[in-house]
C-alpha cells in the first residue's frame, strides 16, 4: 500500500481582506497569511504586482470556490506615474528603456488626452504580465528579450480621473473592469502626452465589493496572532458573494439542491441571473449553500459549499 499524505494545516474557511503591502508579491503575500493562519488552504481573487498596494481578498478553505467571482470583478485604482521617463516593465521596478523631456503641461491638456482612455477601448496587454503564450508566462519571455505577438483585448474605464498634476508627475483615479492593465494605459497616455511614463506607485482601492477601509494590514494580523485573536478577521464564505442577490429555499427545496437538484424558483425571486442561495430553517435561521442559477422558473446550483458557514 502506498504512504498516505499527510494535509499540512487548519481546514479553515472564509475571507481576509488583506490590504496587502509594498513589495510584496500576491503568491508571497498569500503563503505567509497562509502561515500565519496555519491554514490547510488559501488563494487570491486577483494578482497585484509588487510595486501595488491595497485591496486583495484572501480566499480561506471552501471560499476558494468562489475566487472567480473576485477575479471577474471591477477595480479601482489610484495611481501615481511619472512622466518623461519609459521603462521595460512599464513601472518604477523596471529599467529605464528612454528618458524624454516633459512638454509644459496644464490640466487641460491632461484632460483632453484622457478622454481616449474612457469607456470600451482595446488594450494591449505588457510582455511584463502572467499571461501565457504556448504554455510559458509572458513576463518569463521578456526576461529573455523575448516580445511576442498579443492580440488586443477589449476592456471598459468606468472613471479616469486627474487627481493632480505636480511638474513631472501625475495622479489618476482610475475604475476599470477586469482584464484592466494600469502600466500599459499609463504608457500609452504618456506616449500621447509626447513624453512617455511609467507607474511608479499604484493602490487598489475597491475590488468588486469589498473597499480599502474594510482591509487589514499584515502588520494588525501580526498583533492578532499574538492577543490570539486572528480568527477575528476571518469573515464568513458568504462574504465573497456578499451584494448577490439572495434566494431564500425552504428546508425540503434545500435538501434537493444540495443533492445537485433544480428547484422552483421561491416567489418574488428574479426570472434570470445568478443567485447567492440560503436555506432558511424553521427556526428562521438563513445558512448560505452556495451559488446558483435562475432560468425561467428554475434555479439550479452551480457552486455550492461542502459544509454549513
Amino acid at each position: 500500500m502506498g504512504r498516505r499524505l499527510r494535509t499540512r494545516g487548519r481546514a479553515l474557511d472564509g475571507v481576509v481582506l488583506l490590504d496587502k503591502p509594498l513589495g510584496e508579491s500576491s503568491n508571497h503575500a498569500v503563503q505567509r497569511i497562509k502561515r500565519m493562519f496555519n491554514a490547510r488552504k488559501v488563494g487570491h481573487t486577483g494578482t497585484l504586482d509588487p510595486l501595488a498596494t491595497g485591496v486583495l481578498p484572501l480566499c480561506f478553505g471552501e471560499a476558494t470556490k468562489f475566487a472567480n467571482v473576485g477575479l471577474s470583478a471591477d477595480k479601482t485604482y489610484e495611481v501615481v506615474a511619472q512622466l518623461g521617463v519609459t521603462t521595460n516593465t512599464g513601472d518604477a521596478n523596471g529599467e529605464v528603456v528612454c528618458e524624454r523631456a516633459v512638454p509644459a503641461l496644464d490640466e487641460p491638456a491632461v484632460e483632453s488626452a484622457l478622454k481616449a482612455y474612457r469607456g470600451k477601448i482595446d488594450q494591449v496587454p505588457p510582455m511584463y504580465s502572467s499571461l501565457k503564450w504556448q504554455g510559458q508566462p509572458l513576463y518569463r519571455l521578456a526576461r529573455q528579450g523575448i516580445e511576442v505577438e498579443r492580440e488586443a483585448r477589449t476592456i471598459e474605464i468606468y472613471q479616469n480621473t486627474l487627481v493632480a498634476l505636480n511638474g513631472s508627475t501625475l495622479k489618476l483615479k482610475i475604475a476599470c473592469s477586469k482584464g484592466t492593465y494600469i502600466r500599459t494605459l499609463v504608457e500609452d497616455l504618456g506616449q500621447d502626452l509626447g513624453c512617455g511614463a511609467h507607474v511608479m506607485s499604484l493602490r487598489r482601492l475597491q475590488a468588486g465589493q469589498f473597499d480599502i477601509k474594510d482591509c487589514v494590514t499584515v502588520e494588525t494580523l501580526l498583533e492578532a496572532k499574538q492577543n490570539h485573536s486572528l480568527l477575528d478577521y476571518l469573515k464568513p464564505v458568504s462574504t465573497m458573494v456578499g451584494d448577490w442577490i439572495s434566494v431564500k429555499l425552504p428546508m425540503p427545496s434545500a435538501y434537493l439542491v444540495k443533492q445537485g437538484q433544480p428547484v422552483a424558483v421561491p416567489p418574488q425571486s428574479p426570472t434570470h441571473g445568478w443567485v447567492k442561495l440560503l436555506e432558511e430553517h424553521a427556526c428562521g435561521e438563513l445558512t448560505f449553500l452556495g451559488i446558483g442559477e435562475i432560468t425561467g422558473d428554475l434555479v439550479a446550483p452551480r457552486r455550492l459549499i461542502a459544509t454549513n458557514h
